[in-house]
């Protein structure tokens, strides 16, 4: 059995580093390194206060320690490490793409009053929740021990589970939504004869930093890098893949 080290170095790199800035996030508030009130997304201050970083920030605030933070870090590693080595696997850009494009809906709905919230990370957490449970819709899931379902109602079990706990319902369902629209705009549209209007811009860039490439194993050349395969993952699941 791995350790905690080995298991947290062998996280896919976007899953790694989300999770760990939110739990730095949850622990330096903790250490009184900082008010949350001085990150949340307030557009007001945004905009007539120049506090540009209220845009960033909130996305990374979980909240306190309690169990409702270790289910949503439990969230982020469990369905982001298996869609970043799974349906996107060998396409780290898509999935950082994937993540920059559910930021800036959630951005974009949360400036509508009836949806506002003051802190977006547990909405982007159920974002990669959907996403999750649409690549994934007829595995089997059990809530609790209690329930067992198809990973495809997932999301809105935990809605309902988070409303009958008392938690808001806003930002569950901004979650639902924005992982909605990405999935519409990147499977659904193209399935149905549209074209994919969101491709990845920042292939380019992840290359140069060379996030997500796996490292070349002993005796292969460094100038002959392992070949992507043409079959298998990378035709599996997600439309734009086909014709993007």
């Amino acid at each position: 059995m791995s350790s905690p080290a080995e298991f947290y170095h062998s996280l896919p790199p976007i899953t790694k580093a989300y999770g760990t800035a939110c739990f730095l996030a949850t622990a330096t508030y903790h250490l009184g390194l900082y008010n949350p009130a001085h990150i949340t997304l307030l557009y007001e201050q945004v905009f007539y206060g120049f506090q540009v970083w209220r845009l960033f920030t909130n996305l990374f605030f979980l909240g306190p320690f309690s169990i409702n933070f270790g289910i949503r870090l439990l969230m982020i590693v469990r369905y982001g490490v298996q869609l970043e080595q799974g349906p996107f696997d060998r396409r780290t850009a898509d999935f950082l793409w994937m993540m920059i494009f559910g930021a800036f809906a959630l951005l974009v709905l949360s400036a509508i009053p009836i949806f506002w919230s003051p802190f977006l990370a547990v909405p982007l957490v159920f974002m990669l929740l959907y996403v999750w449970s649409r690549e994934f819709p007829n595995a089997q899931i059990n809530i609790y021990g209690l329930v067992a379902l198809k990973a495809f109602y997932l999301p809105w079990a935990m809605l309902a589970l988070d409303v009958i706990f008392g938690s808001p319902l806003i930002p569950d369902l901004l979650g639902i939504i924005a992982g909605h629209l990405y999935y519409f705009l990147t499977v659904l549209h193209p399935l149905a004869g549209g074209k994919n209007i969101l491709k990845t811009p920042i292939r380019k860039l992840v290359a140069r930093w060379r996030i997500g490439q796996r490292p070349i194993s002993r005796g292969q050349p460094a100038n002959n890098p392992p070949q992507e395969r043409d079959t298998g993952v990378a035709f599996r699941g997600r439309s734009y893949r086909l014709g993007g």
